[in-house]
């Protein structure tokens, strides 16, 4: 396999968890897709270097991005999810939008900490090492985070950790 057919075969099977992380953090779909777009751009130029761990360096850059964009617009994204279509009798999909209205109150910082930790299930030592912190500040951030969603949005309070 060719270093191109590689990348594309990373890329069409790793983009859509990508993606739906990116917009977790960024709360702004449109900034998600243009924020993972150039850190596949900056993989592509990079793949003969690190095709051994693409998802890391894609992640590590995904979320540096998306502060460094927060960091120089100074402001929250706080985008409304979509209405569902359908209705979900179980209650699931409104504790999906009541989460991610919740999620977008959150700092940046303290998003990517979520995402990384449940999201995409990583330890703690690992999101250390992609956000470039230690893990005292992972675990704080943790424990903020989910502080901080708990008073705004206590309806969550059951399925919180």
């Amino acid at each position: 396999m060719t270093d191109s057919e590689a990348f594309e075969a990373f890329v069409a099977a790793w983009h859509p968890r990508l993606l739906r992380a990116a917009i977790l953090i960024s709360g702004d779909r449109h900034l998600a897709e243009d924020v993972l777009q150039d850190a596949l751009i900056k993989l592509a130029r990079r793949w003969s270097n690190v095709h051994t761990d693409p998802v890391n360096y894609v992640r590590t850059t995904l979320y540096r991005d998306v502060a460094s964009t927060w960091r120089r617009r100074r402001e929250f994204a706080y985008g409304e999810p979509p209405d569902q279509a359908d209705h979900d009798p179980s209650g699931a999909s409104d504790l999906k939008v009541v989460f991610a209205r919740a999620l977008a109150r959150l700092p940046v910082k303290q998003r990517a900490v979520l995402v990384l930790r449940f999201y995409e299930d990583l330890p703690v030592g690992e999101v250390a090492a992609i956000l470039r912190v230690s893990s005292g500040t992972v675990k704080s951030q943790t424990h903020a985070a989910l502080k901080r969603l708990r008073e705004v949005a206590p309806e969550l309070e059951e399925v919180l950790i």
